[in-house]
């Protein structure tokens, strides 16, 4: 079993390569990227059903060196889960690229280049989920945010040019300052392996301590885009080519997130910042949802919405309870899965109509019924109607609030339910302009801008695309994903006891010597 670990991230960088290498044989490359993608979902599954019966991690220590002096990959249930979450979201996101390459050619998405950086960010994705030392943490942060370079400014237009460095001085600023911890971590404890850290943190002064803590902290808030260091997010996610933005949208942002709980519950759970924590929280949450209710355009909703619900996972991690750290891996499982595929489907939008501004698209019910269903689906979802596993992720984080029930939970709780419903208003307001609304010309009615004058000046307002053809496969790649997040409703029961696991295994920390024993078994 041991063997199958290390195969989760060795396997795109080795598919990454032989991708480059058939760089003129667009089958072969496709070929490549979806075997390498199924064969790790294979294998995360595997490792987490052998985990979850076990009851016991599995830590394998690369090239024989004895921990923790070597690289340290360490599979526990919840790592082992969002292996598997996000090797289903990129194989979904790579078939909706295929029939975009397929239909447009290389304008979006340049083939000899998408698979083999493709496969570097899942790499990079898969590294950073079962890295078991800091700097292991970090490289696998690199090689995601390198890879995610290349991938946002696809086209080379004038507009992924420009946020895309936005996009790249952000992430170096939160790499650099990363590294630092890194450095300083290494120079108070004489170590980055999380397991030994854990143990020699705490003798260290309290104010060295918080230092460390508030600099990793930073460093991982912006990266998953937490307030207030979440402006660099809608500008950037919008402009890159649809695949790329939802492949984005469901999975960077929450490295950043797993990043904060593996430090929040390995490293420092003696040192107490869930006060802030919760204020950040709920900022994020207010603050993103105000943002999306001033916007006229799909992508950038949808953007500012994802910024509103990283509160939520910062939320559950500030109650550090074991309810509490279940309810926001249940949480994360159910954003990633929603918000990829609420991307695609204003993707499909977007061919349709030719513009993805709720002034300018309309009539799509009629013209597009399946397109309406395939958006309305997830978008009820985030919302928090129940049944939908938006429901169960959001009760779950109040229940384990109310059950510590002070008066900023209370707070919290309050916050997020003004927020789910605002969530419900700005989408729904979407779906009705855009799908309900009588079919016209392209340029807005006079009774909606009545309506919603106020959005007249929201960015990308006036955008108009051109109108494409929208090739099946990327409908069935859409409406996949789209059964996954039923899936994860009609599922509810088994999901929510697996996270109720990982939340009593994540607020028990791993120790060195626990670490050494499952490394030499």
């Amino acid at each position: 079993m041991d063997a199958l670990v290390p195969l989760i991230v060795t396997l795109p960088l080795l598919g990454a390569g032989i991708a480059l290498a058939l760089a003129r044989h667009r089958r072969a490359q496709i070929m490549t990227s979806v075997i390498t993608l199924s064969a790790v979902l294979v294998i995360a599954a595997i490792l987490l059903v052998a985990v979850d019966a076990s009851n016991t991690p599995i830590a394998v220590s690369v090239g024989g060196w004895p921990v923790p002096f070597g690289i340290v990959l360490y599979v526990d249930r919840f790592a082992a889960l969002l292996v598997g979450v996000s090797a289903i979201v990129l194989l979904s996101v790579l078939l909706f690229s295929v029939g975009q390459g397929s239909a447009d050619g290389d304008d979006e998405t340049p083939v000899s280049i998408f698979h083999p950086t493709y496969l570097i960010l899942a790499a990079g994705i898969f590294d950073a989920f079962i890295a078991g030392d800091l700097f292991n943490l970090y490289v696998g942060f690199e090689m995601l945010l390198v890879a995610s370079y290349v991938l946002i400014t696809l086209g080379g237009t004038e507009s992924r040019i420009r946020t895309g460095v936005v996009y790249i001085v952000v992430s170096l600023v939160s790499s650099i300052l990363f590294l630092a911890a890194i450095a300083m971590i290494y120079g108070a404890v004489g170590t980055v392996n999380m397991a030994q850290v854990s143990e020699r943190i705490a003798q260290l002064p309290a104010s060295t301590q918080l230092v460390l803590h508030l600099m990793l902290l930073i460093a991982f808030a912006i990266k998953a885009a937490v307030f207030p260091l979440s402006f660099w997010l809608p500008d950037s996610y919008p402009t890159a080519p649809a695949p790329v933005t939802a492949v984005f949208a469901g999975l960077l942002t929450k490295v950043g997130v797993y990043a904060m709980i593996r430090t929040e519950t390995q490293l420092f759970a003696s040192s107490d910042v869930n006060t802030l924590l919760l204020i950040v929280g709920l900022a994020t949450m207010v603050v993103g949802i105000l943002g999306a209710l001033a916007q006229a355009e799909l992508k950038r909703i949808l953007s500012f919405t994802l910024v509103s619900h990283v509160g939520y996972m910062v939320f559950g991690l500030a109650i550090a309870t074991p309810a509490g750290l279940g309810a926001v891996a249940y949480y994360i499982v159910h954003h990633i899965v929603v918000q990829t595929t609420l991307f695609l489907a204003v993707g499909l939008i977007e061919r349709r109509a030719g513009s993805t501004s709720i002034l300018r698209v309309r009539g799509l019910m009629r013209a597009a019924p399946v397109l309406a269903v395939l958006f309305f689906i997830p978008a009820i979802n985030l919302g928090g109607l129940p049944p939908f596993s938006g429901f169960i992720g959001k009760y779950a984080l109040f229940a384990a609030a109310a059950q510590v029930g002070t008066p900023l939970m209370i707070v919290l709780i309050v916050g997020g339910i003004v927020t789910s419903l605002l969530t419900l208003y700005a989408l729904m307001r979407a779906w009705n302009l855009s799908f309900w609304r009588e079919h016209g010309e392209t340029e807005p009615d006079v009774e909606t801008l009545e309506r919603v004058e106020y959005l007249k000046t929201a960015p990308a307002a006036a955008v108009q695309t051109e109108r494409r053809v929208i090739p099946r496969i990327m409908t069935v790649a859409t409406a996949g994903m789209v059964a996954v997040t039923i899936a994860l409703t009609v599922f509810a029961g088994p999901l929510y006891d697996l996270c109720a696991r990982i939340g009593t295994g994540l607020s028990q920390p791993v120790h060195l010597q626990q670490l050494q024993q499952e490394a030499d078994e």
